[in-house]
């Protein structure tokens, strides 16, 4: 069912814009939605940064949103979405308020200021760019975009920990339903492959090799820096005719994913998101859409990292796997 090099784009009615700071290591990524798409939330980390979340609460008004922003630099990152809105506004898309339109953006973003340069910031500029240039093409998954100065692995310390990145996949059904997941991966824990339980990124020792997190933790070795530095954050789309209240299932639903390759997940360090987002159009039940939703997102979070490269010091799968060879 997965569609090799598939993403988020399978999705009709989905764009997706990239913009990153190479030197200061961090970046944003937009989803532009052709048309407004219902969508739902789900926040289970214990120190997010978000912005227009309690909207997508299913007992509050609007209940689609013409972008989803992902970005690096903790709070900072959220002025990105002000250059999304104020593209969209110029394009008049948004919600009619009669005066004019609002663009509804919620956002969410991670920590990466202690990786490359932490005055370097996604801002308004880099947010605005980013959705000009959203369209359906292809883009390159790891060091991209929100992933830019995304790292995994850091219950022994920044200085040990690994790459992690942005990724993306689908899943296609022959009734039509496709279902994509986007996500950034900068957990403070290991990431696992899911389907043979291998560890492929997280916190190492001094010679290099990938300890186990709980073994850390046991140890009382549990750095990891303060509350709130590290976060997984995504979406989900689909082309399900779906309301809010099932979107935001599909959100709670999805994060099985990210518990089934991220050990340990929705810490007090983590502000682990997701969003769910649906452009309609094929009829599917809600436990269907959930599960596969779960395990998109769970092909998702093994391909951010193993895309990811190596850099500033920081290894990256690859560089493990290729030493290993």
């Amino acid at each position: 069912m997965f569609n090799s090099g598939g993403s988020i784009i399978d999705v009709p009615g989905i764009k997706v814009g990239h913009q990153q700071d190479l030197v200061g290591m961090t970046g944003c990524s937009v989803i532009l939605m052709e048309q407004p798409a219902v969508c739902g939330v789900d926040v289970r980390g214990a120190a997010p940064g978000t912005r227009e979340t309690d909207l997508l609460n299913p007992v509050n008004r609007v209940d689609r949103v013409n972008a989803i922003l992902l970005a690096g630099g903790s709070a900072y990152g959220l002025d990105a979405a002000s250059g999304v809105m104020r593209y969209l506004e110029q394009q008049n898309i948004g919600f009619d308020v009669g005066v004019g339109v609002v663009p509804i953006v919620p956002a969410a973003v991670i920590f990466d200021l202690a990786f490359g340069d932490a005055k370097s910031r996604p801002d308004a500029a880099m947010g605005y760019r980013a959705a000009q240039q959203a369209d359906k093409s292809a883009f390159p998954q790891g060091n991209i975009g929100a992933g830019t100065g995304a790292t995994v692995g850091k219950l022994a310390g920044h200085a040990l920990c690994m790459k992690g990145g942005l990724g993306s996949a689908s899943i296609t059904l022959s009734n039509g339903l496709i279902v994509g997941a986007m996500v950034v991966v900068n957990a403070v824990g290991e990431v696992r492959d899911p389907a043979t339980q291998k560890v492929l990124a997280g916190a190492r020792n001094q010679q290099g090799e990938i300890e186990s997190s709980l073994s850390l933790m046991l140890a009382d070795v549990t750095d990891g820096g303060p509350a709130g530095t590290n976060t997984t954050i995504g979406i989900i789309t689909c082309n399900a005719n779906m309301n809010k209240s099932q979107m935001t299932k599909i959100a709670q639903m999805a994060h099985d994913g990210l518990a089934r390759c991220i050990y340990p997940i929705h810490t007090m360090s983590d502000g682990d998101t997701i969003f769910a987002a649906t452009t309609g159009g094929v009829d599917v039940s809600v436990n269907l859409l959930g599960t596969l939703a779960a395990d998109v997102l769970a092909q998702a979070v093994v391909n951010a990292i193993t895309y990811a490269v190596g850099v500033l010091g920081i290894p990256s799968w690859q560089d493990l796997h290729q030493e290993n060879r």
